[in-house]
């Protein structure tokens, strides 16, 4: 009778253990897939980003450079120096503002995979007591 009553709760123990093993796999593979599909949104989102920001950088500077020779045209007769001077100094002011914004930017930027963190406090907040 002893021996068939030690063996009764290990057999019991293995299907809640086989349970509880394939709660935390379907655990894992929610937040592998929610991982998977925020990193092909953000992929997507960099690759727009970036070809818009190209795109927007060289039709800037493209109009920056035909304003630029508007500029010391207009002013070539009787003002030249202070034209470049001017004009110079413009551009200065406008790496360093943007540079700024920039830096900003960079130090601000929050996290990628918002919602993945979230699951993951949440799952803690639930099998933590």
């Amino acid at each position: 009778m002893g021996i068939d009553e030690s063996g009764s709760p290990e057999s019991g123990t293995q299907p809640t253990a086989r349970r509880l093993g394939a709660a935390f796999l379907g655990l894992l593979h929610s937040h592998v897939e929610l991982f998977g599909m925020e990193l092909q949104e953000q992929k997507a989102r960099t690759v727009s980003l970036l070809l818009f920001a190209g795109l927007a950088l060289v039709f800037g500077l493209l109009l920056l450079v035909g304003l630029s020779a508007l500029v010391l045209i207009l002013v070539w007769d009787t003002y030249r120096l202070s034209g470049i001077i001017g004009l110079c100094l413009f551009y200065l002011l406008a790496a360093l503002f943007c540079g700024l914004r920039l830096k900003a930017a960079i130090y601000d930027e929050s996290s990628p995979f918002n919602a993945t963190l979230e699951e993951l406090a949440n799952d803690r907040e639930r099998l933590l007591p």
